[in-house]
């Protein structure tokens, strides 16, 4: 094992290809219209793999700057009718089509929209029982592609301030404005985009029996109007993948995260929708109980969504939480949460883990036992130490999570800049010394983690770490964690 570097193919991540351009994109509001005017560049297919895709939301919600309909059910109709030469194809989670179902949105095969036959649409239900389709990919011709946390579905458009009154956040047919939503992906260009058009036809092919043909354009891609982040940077795909029928299981994010917990020297930052793994939780542990260990910075939301989710992911944040302070003799772990300028909560979805000014890794995976084992997702990292100019890098990588950072305590690079030069180079004391009252982060209560137990935390049923049992097995054994949880 090369324990030089954090990205190995084989062993941390499937593969590693060059990424011509590169762009972190924090937030939906750049998001969604940079996926629109890569769309209208198509020249030979269109390929979109999701969680969940809403046909009713707006790419661009406040002021529409781009041709086509604004709308994304209507737009792609409009492009499926447009351009007879491309072909589109949208593999969405069956489940999450259900919960669609739920929240107003009909089924593509019910809607009045009128799509061509170029328009190839499946529900995805090649996965074990409970497990879900995770990893959010969009594919342009295998030239461009998009790949990280963020749905195209609603209630994910937002912008950096995050305010509580958004209209442009409201869902599809409610007038209500959803809580502010901090998101992240990444636009790739490039031989990287390929690999996920690769692991995209991979997917289609396991879904329908279809095995579809890598395109061949005439011209090269036409990037979005966004900043690089990176250019000429070797980029690797990590994925998980359950053992399901044929296909065997791929654990290569949780072998990454782990690899990133065991090398990170002096700051480990990550923000995450949960904390809920064991095996990474432990692996945290064991580094901050280290006399020269690392910092460690846990940027989460203040709660989960939903009843069942707060009980699971609540109950379990609050074990690991305890683990990590029980085990964090130097005070060296801060897990807080973002509010906005009223001080609200705002909900983190994104899914970033920064290891010192080293590595950079943006996907759709989470810290909990799901992501590991059971669920599908893919994420994609950079690593300064595999690229061509790696002190630009490392000062790229830096100056992004200072930034997030800053951002989330609502004060200026500068100001956070002085704050760690005053803390020794503490980000962990910086941060401390900068929250406050409005726009912040806030460290969570033990108190009130302390009310956040549940028996259904930790529980097999909920969140598994691997298929291992068939769903009644699995059942039993939830049912047995909730007993003995209700005992102890």
């Amino acid at each position: 094992m090369d324990t030089t570097r954090i990205l190995v193919p084989g062993e941390t991540c499937q593969r590693i290809e060059t990424a011509d351009q590169m762009r972190i994109i924090v937030d939906g509001k750049n998001y969604f219209r940079a996926v629109k005017q890569a769309m209208l560049t198509a020249q030979k297919t269109i390929m979109m793999l999701g969680w969940d895709f809403d046909t009713r939301i707006a790419f661009e919600p406040g002021e529409q700057t781009l041709e086509g309909p604004n709308q994304l059910g209507e737009f792609l109709s409009w492009l499926s009718t447009e351009r007879d030469d491309l072909q589109l194809y949208m593999l969405k989670w069956n489940v999450g089509a259900m919960q669609s179902m739920m929240r107003g949105m009909r089924p593509i095969a019910l809607t009045k929209i009128t799509f061509q036959d170029n328009f190839h649409f499946h529900l995805d239900s090649s996965h074990p029982v409970g497990a879900a389709h995770h990893s959010k990919i969009i594919v342009i011709d295998d030239q461009i592609a998009f790949c990280g946390g963020i749905d195209m579905t609603a209630g994910r458009w937002d912008t950096c301030e995050h305010l509580d009154d958004q209209p442009c956040r409201a869902l599809p047919g409610e007038d209500e404005s959803p809580k502010p939503w901090h998101d992240a992906t990444v636009a790739t260009s490039g031989p990287i985009a390929g690999a996920l058009g690769d692991l995209v036809r991979e997917r289609w092919l396991r879904a329908t029996g279809e095995e579809l043909e890598p395109p061949h354009c005439e011209s090269g891609p036409a990037w979005p109007e966004l900043e690089t982040t990176f250019e000429q940077v070797p980029v690797a795909m990590a994925r998980t993948y359950p053992d399901y029928e044929d296909y065997d299981e791929v654990r290569e994010i949780e072998a990454l995260y782990l690899r990133a917990i065991k090398t990170v020297r002096n700051t480990l930052y990550i923000e995450t929708q949960y904390l809920a793994s064991a095996t990474l939780t432990r692996a945290l542990g064991e580094r901050l109980q280290e006399e020269d260990g690392p910092e460690i910075i846990i940027v989460l939301p203040r709660n989960a969504e939903g009843w069942l989710r707060q009980k699971a992911m609540d109950g379990a944040r609050c074990r690991m939480l305890e683990h990590l302070w029980h085990n964090d003799p130097h005070g060296r772990v801060l897990a807080c949460f973002p509010v906005n300028r009223t001080e609200a909560p705002i909900y983190v979805h994104a899914k970033i883990t920064i290891v010192d000014d080293s590595l950079i890794r943006v996907g759709s995976s989470n810290l909990n036992n799901r992501s590991m084992g059971f669920d599908t997702e893919c994420d994609l990292a950079v690593e300064a130490s595999q690229c061509d100019a790696p002190d630009t890098v490392r000062s790229t990588i830096s100056g992004i999570r200072n930034k997030l950072v800053s951002e989330h305590l609502g004060v200026s690079r500068e100001k956070l800049d002085d704050a760690v030069a005053e803390n020794d180079g503490s980000l962990v004391g910086a941060i401390r010394d900068l929250m406050g009252p409005g726009r912040s982060l806030q460290c969570f209560d033990r108190s009130d983690v302390e009310s956040e137990t549940s028996p259904l935390a930790e529980n097999e049923f909920a969140d598994p770490e691997a298929v291992g049992n068939s769903l009644a097995e699995r059942l039993i054994h939830g049912v047995r964690d909730l007993v003995g949880n209700l005992g102890g």
